[in-house]
C-alpha cells in the first residue's frame, strides 16, 4: 500500500511539493498574526516599490505567500488543477507553465503599471500594492491545458477562457485582473509547444471541471464580474467554434477539376 501510494505520488511531486510548502507557508503566517501577516505581505509583493529596489527574489517568493480567502477552499482546488496538469502535461512542462505565468504576467504588468504611472494614469500608491499569490501562475497552467483537451471542443474552450478573462479585466478594472487574463494566454501559447494525445478517464473529467470553476474564480473574483463574464465567455466560446468550423468547411470545398479542351480529330489516312 505504502508503495503504491509513493508511486501515485512520484507522479505529481511538484504538485504534492508545492502544495505542502503552501499548507506550511499559510499555517506559519496565521500562527505569527495579522502584523506579521501584513509584513510578510508587503516584504514578498512582487510591486514595483520592491521590483524597482532590486528585490527580485520576490518574483518567485511571492508563489509561495497567498492572501485570497480560507486556506481549506482555495488549497484543495489549486491541488486538483495542478495534479490533472501535471498527470497530462508532465512534470517538467508544468513548471514551465506555471512559472512563465507567475513570472511572465508579472513582468509585464510591471512593465505597464510603470508607464501608467509614469504618464500619470494612474496614483504613484499603487507602486506599493500588495501583489501575492498563485493565481498567475494557476491561470497559465490551465491555459496550458488547451493541448490536451479534445480538438473538437478546443476552439470552444480558447474562445471562453479569453472572452472571460478580457471581460473580468474589463469590468474589475484592476491591474491584477488583468494580470490574471495575460496569464492564462501565456498558458494558451505555450500549449502549442505541449501537444500531445491524452485518454480521459471520468475521474478526470470531473477533475477539469472542478479545475475549471476554480479558474473562473479567479478570474471572476467579483460579484459583477461573475454575473457579467460568462455571458462573454458563451459568446467567446460561440464566435470562436463557428469561426473554427466555417474555415474547417472553407477548406474541405471540393477544388473543381480544370476543363477540358476538346482535342482535333487525328485525320484518317487511307490506305
Amino acid at each position: 500500500m505504502i508503495s503504491g501510494i509513493l508511486s501515485r505520488l512520484a507522479r505529481v511531486r511538484f504538485t504534492a511539493g508545492y502544495a505542502a510548502a503552501l499548507l506550511a507557508v499559510s499555517c506559519i503566517i496565521l500562527a505569527l498574526g495579522p502584523h506579521t501577516h501584513d509584513m510578510i505581505v508587503q516584504s514578498a509583493s512582487t510591486n514595483l516599490h520592491n521590483l524597482s529596489h532590486g528585490r527580485l527574489g520576490t518574483l518567485l517568493g511571492s508563489a509561495l505567500v497567498v492572501d485570497a480567502g480560507p486556506l481549506y477552499f482555495w488549497l484543495p482546488f489549486l491541488t486538483c488543477l495542478l495534479a490533472l496538469a501535471e498527470l497530462h502535461l508532465r512534470t517538467i512542462r508544468l513548471i514551465v507553465a506555471f512559472f512563465v505565468g507567475h513570472v511572465g504576467a508579472t513582468l509585464l504588468m510591471a512593465v505597464a503599471l510603470a508607464a501608467a504611472v509614469k504618464f500619470g494614469w494612474l496614483p504613484g500608491s499603487i507602486t506599493r500594492a500588495s501583489d501575492v499569490g498563485m493565481s498567475y501562475g494557476a491561470l497559465a497552467v490551465l491555459g496550458a491545458m488547451t493541448a490536451v483537451i479534445p480538438p473538437r471542443w478546443r476552439a470552444a474552450w480558447i474562445g471562453w477562457w479569453v472572452a472571460t478573462g478580457l471581460a473580468s479585466a474589463f469590468i474589475g478594472g484592476d491591474f491584477t485582473d488583468a494580470g490574471h487574463t495575460v496569464a492564462i494566454v501565456l498558458g494558451m501559447l505555450l500549449s502549442t509547444r505541449f501537444q500531445q494525445p491524452v485518454h480521459w478517464t471520468p475521474v478526470r473529467r470531473l477533475m477539469l471541471v472542478a479545475s475549471s470553476g476554480f479558474g473562473f474564480l479567479l478570474l471572476a473574483h467579483e460579484w459583477g464580474t461573475m454575473a457579467g463574464a460568462p455571458l462573454f465567455g458563451l459568446l467567446g466560446a460561440l464566435v470562436a467554434a463557428r469561426a473554427v468550423h466555417f474555415a474547417g468547411t472553407r477548406g474541405s470545398l471540393p477544388v473543381p477539376p480544370p476543363p477540358v479542351t476538346a482535342q482535333p480529330a487525328t485525320p484518317r489516312v487511307a490506305r
